[in-house]
């Protein structure tokens, strides 16, 4: 499932990117639309989810014909219980204009009504060794070092440094380190509230 804010820092990036293929800077760009600088920069950041009329007034600032301007969005499906993420699928993101040097990259997006959230860096040992179990609520894993296979449900996922899972913690799951060297996961408990 795609929320909100996920669509809505895809239409910023692309704002953002049309408006530098034309070479204007956001100064330029705010004269042109009408728009103010500060809420195009929030807008074009994905920290603002535009209006309807104000994405109107972008996208004809820009010249672009509406569908085209959307053919391309990314829309994923229903989530079926987790969400596994190759490195090379995160999207990245330019936040603030004039930054040099900041790199973000957008792991994950996933709204969850009534959680808490428990953080946890996991240390598996070469083949280490447990049983799967299930928990209440969500988890989010990041590789941080090692390879290690994934069982999730009836599911195997081979994960690399970099790689990210997101899932339903009812599905039965277990992490399995076959490597000859340690595992470090980053693992996220999101743990919802009755």
């Amino acid at each position: 499932m795609t929320s909100p804010e996920h669509l809505t820092i895809q239409i910023g990036n692309k704002i953002k990117g049309i408006r530098k293929e034309k070479g204007w800077k956001l100064g330029e760009f705010a004269d042109k639309s009408g728009m103010s600088i500060a809420m195009l920069s929030k807008i074009e950041n994905g920290r603002v989810i535009p209006t309807i009329p104000s994405l109107m007034q972008i996208i004809n600032t820009l010249n672009l014909n509406l569908a085209d301007f959307f053919s391309d969005l990314k829309v994923d499906g229903d989530f079926n219980g987790f969400i596994f993420r190759k490195k090379e699928d995160y999207v990245s993101l330019s936040k603030e204009e004039d930054s040099v040097g900041y790199h973000y990259q957008m792991i994950l997006n996933f709204p969850i009504d009534k959680a808490s959230m428990e953080i946890s860096l996991l240390t598996l040992d070469s083949h280490a060794q447990r049983e799967k179990l299930s928990t209440s609520g969500f988890e989010y894993i990041y590789l941080i070092k090692g390879k290690l296979t994934y069982e999730l449900g009836d599911e195997t996922l081979e994960m690399e440094e970099g790689d990210s899972l997101f899932f339903d913690g009812e599905m039965p799951h277990v992490p399995k380190n076959t490597q000859s060297n340690e595992a470090i996961l980053l693992v996220v408990y999101f743990i919802t509230m009755n």
